[in-house]
């Protein structure tokens, strides 16, 4: 997966996360899940993209990056 792919995923899950967002009257469970799992796939995406562009930056393969584990870049934030 290259970077513009990744911004074109990036890209539909906001699309998707907003379309939630913007829902009146409240959320389904269901959608509630939905959009819990859309906020940790946009930061797998987002870590990933920045992992590539470190690589490419720093003269390494940048398709040797890879999507961490959820558990791992969820603990970015603590």
């Amino acid at each position: 997966m290259d970077n513009e792919e990744i911004l074109d995923d990036i890209g539909a899950l906001v699309e998707e996360e907003r379309v939630l967002r913007q829902r009146t009257g409240g959320l389904l469970p269901e959608e509630r899940d939905r959009l819990a799992e859309l906020e940790v796939r946009l930061d797998q995406c987002w870590d990933l993209l920045r992992q590539r562009r470190a690589k490419a930056e720093f003269g390494e393969d940048p398709d040797t990056a890879a999507v961490r584990p959820a558990s791992e870049v969820e603990s970015y934030r603590n």
